[in-house]
């Protein structure tokens, strides 16, 4: 200064939430950024194995030469009862869905059931009628379970714990009626290699290339909207109902057509955007997507419009991206269009080397931006 005197220099600083590192915040169960870390910081450290490492939707187990697919999943979701469908077939949809992204097939579930003191036995026998139609619909049996009843007001009416096992078939290649090379994933030892699909590609993250073609099954964020509108008692002209679905049927007929699939995965919690992060990370690529291919129905992103929310980062119950290679997008679209539950299959985007570990979005207007991993809990209890 030019009188001598100190002065104090004004820092300009943008505050952000400080997130609690010593104990759960919701925000943990939200499948973004702070799951991811209570995943890596914790889960994985301690139960660190060659299966576990796979990081995919299930661990996939070599069996007396067999492969099977294997996944837990516990549904929280509230309410209960929503449009569309109801906690029970979500349980199942949830859990088959998961197998299904290994490329397996699922043949049995079981299902754990917590119940709260007061629970009405009607509501009790709609949700287990809808696990039962849901089950015969995907081809499952339900083989085993639990009951458990704690006080009223410590349980929210219901909670159920699902786990599945499936089996992972040879795949025959059409070309030369022969079963089909192992695609050997990257960065995997030679125990984590032969616990993955040995019949044609290694699916998950690992084997996604720099040229594979993005593909999602339908439009995004009617689960979440539908569970929103629910719980803020909302309506509107045009209902919305969960996309809560079994999804085997159109992963089933991407392999029986003989598309070289690299990776599945459904977009649950923290919607496309968070799922794409997950695979680029894992995958050590960069992931552009088209904001004008990325379908979205007209009264969910009115809704997201009026809330604040992202379409991208909503969760869905019954879409999946697939990673195909580019000379088979074509073909892999055309099949998924065949089969209801993903007859609004788009190519939403490419895979490309750099920057890696990243998502960019090309909007509508022609700019470019940066689609990062969900932060905080958007729509907490959804599934």
């Amino acid at each position: 200064m030019a009188d001598g005197k100190s002065a104090k220099i004004l820092e300009l600083n943008c505050p952000l939430p400080k997130v609690a590192d010593d104990r759960i915040v919701l925000a943990h169960g939200g499948g973004g950024r702070l799951t991811h870390q209570l995943i890596e910081k914790i889960f994985i450290p301690a139960f660190s194995n060659a299966e576990l490492e796979q990081r995919h939707d299930g661990a996939v187990l070599s069996i007396n030469g067999s492969r099977l697919a294997f996944t837990t999943d516990s549904f929280v979701v509230r309410p209960l009862i929503f449009p569309g469908g109801n906690i029970g077939d979500l349980a199942v949809h949830g859990t088959v869905n998961d197998l299904a992204m290994c490329g397996a097939r699922p043949l049995f579930l079981s299902a754990g059931f917590i119940l709260e003191e007061g629970l009405s036995m009607e509501t009790l026998r709609t949700v287990v009628n809808s696990m039962c139609d849901a089950a015969g619909e995907a081809g499952v049996k339900l083989v085993t379970g639990d009951t458990k009843v704690v006080d009223k007001g410590k349980g929210d009416g219901m909670f159920i714990n699902t786990s599945g096992i499936g089996v992972i078939e040879s795949r025959i290649d059409p070309a030369n009626g022969l079963e089909r090379r192992q695609l050997q994933p990257r960065r995997l030892d030679a125990e984590q290699a032969g616990a993955l699909d040995p019949a044609g590609t290694a699916i998950g993250p690992a084997s996604v290339r720099p040229g594979d073609a993005v593909l999602v099954s339908g439009d995004l964020g009617r689960h979440g909207v539908a569970i929103l509108s629910v719980r803020e008692g909302l309506e509107f002209e045009s209902p919305i109902l969960s996309d809560s679905a079994n999804v085997w049927p159109a992963v089933e007929a991407l392999l029986q057509a003989g598309i070289e699939v690299h990776c599945l995965r459904d977009l649950t919690r923290g919607g496309l955007a968070t799922t794409l992060n997950e695979i680029a990370g894992d995958g050590d690529v960069c992931i552009t997507l088209d904001e004008q291919l990325i379908a979205v129905d007209d009264t969910v992103q009115g809704v997201c419009e009026i809330l604040g929310l992202d379409p991208l980062y909503v969760a869905n119950e019954g879409r999946f991206a697939a990673f195909v290679p580019e000379v088979q997008a074509e073909r892999a679209l055309k099949v998924l269009r065949s089969v209801p539950v993903s007859s609004g299959a788009a190519y939403v985007g490419k895979v490309e080397e750099r920057p890696k570990g990243t998502v960019v979005l090309r909007s509508r207007i022609g700019g470019n931006r940066v689609v990062d991993m969900l932060s905080g809990e958007q729509l907490p209890r959804i599934c």
